[in-house]
């Protein structure tokens, strides 16, 4: 009896040895995975000069370690290399079911990494929401919010987190890739009577001081879109068109900007022409809207008693 005892006692203490023996090289292995990856996203700070490359490379060398941890994990716990398949297979089947928002979010990620869909430093609109990448993370893509509260293209403070799964369930509107530039317009309404050949030159040649720069680098990027897309080769220069209403002569500018500075060209558009029409010393003249108040007409009334 004490002998049996004794062989139960051998094999409990040579069961935790070994256990403490396998979790000592689980943990050994896993500073030397880490201290691998801190020195490859150490180097590659250094020798990779685009931020969009550097950023990409380092966040898969991320991912990469934490696949290697988990399949080390797996390799040490599971007892054998030949149970390794089994239990990824039912590891998988348990995330899956489990997890499926999760997993859809990182299928996400691998669908904007793989198509260029966007990248930090877009302005994109996705799930009603718009505003600038900052990061793109596994589940989760990380923007600073513009707009909402805040008139125009404008930052309002906030930072947001999208699901990166929302790629699959809607549009995804993207201001920068492939073509940074957008299309605004402006309407400027003109008083009937005004001289309207004056008036067309003033702002015909403010659009071609403003925006002649952005016209000549959004030809270039044009006609790599027509290259790349089945697209027309559209206008790119700024036009000019004008429309009679009721009420005044209306001028409608239309022009491509910079994505990130179509309020300031607008600002700048404005002040430009309401200088020049200032100048023009009543030749032409802005409209504005006017009301005639109709009056209550007189009512006499006869409070003589008969």
């Amino acid at each position: 009896m004490d002998e049996l005892n004794n062989i139960i006692q051998d094999f409990k203490s040579w069961e935790s040895s070994e256990l403490i023996l396998k979790f000592s090289q689980f943990i050994l292995w896993l500073i030397i995975i880490l201290l691998i990856s801190w020195a490859i996203r150490n180097s590659i700070n250094k020798k990779v000069s685009d931020n969009t490359n550097r950023y990409r490379i380092k966040k898969l060398i991320r991912i990469g370690s934490y696949i290697l941890i988990i399949f080390l994990i797996l390799i040490t716990f599971t007892g054998s290399f030949q149970y390794l398949t089994v239990s990824i297979g039912l590891i998988s089947a348990a995330i899956a079911f489990a997890l499926q928002e999760v997993v859809l979010s990182i299928a996400g990620w691998f669908a904007i990494f793989g198509s260029n869909m966007y990248k930090p430093g877009d302005r994109i609109k996705i799930n009603d929401i718009k505003g600038d990448v900052i990061d793109i993370g596994i589940t989760k893509t990380t923007l600073m919010e513009i707009g909402d509260w805040v008139s125009s293209d404008n930052y309002n403070g906030r930072i947001v987190k999208i699901s990166n799964s929302f790629v699959f369930k809607g549009a995804v509107h993207n201001y920068s890739t492939d073509f940074p530039f957008v299309w605004d317009e402006i309407n400027l309404p003109i008083k009937y009577g005004s001289d309207i050949t004056l008036a067309n030159k003033i702002i015909q040649t403010i659009a071609d001081t403003q925006l002649s720069e952005y016209a000549n680098f959004a030809k270039e990027d044009w006609k790599l879109m027509v290259k790349k897309y089945l697209i027309e080769d559209a206008i790119i220069a700024s036009t000019l068109t004008l429309k009679l209403t009721d009420n005044w002569v209306e001028f409608n500018l239309r022009y491509v900007v910079n994505y990130k500075k179509r309020r300031a060209t607008k600002n700048a558009i404005f002040a430009e022409i309401l200088n020049e029409i200032t100048k023009s010393n009543g030749k032409v003249e802005l409209a504005s809207a006017t009301f005639e108040v109709v009056g209550i007409p007189v009512v006499n009334v006869d409070i003589t008693n008969k």
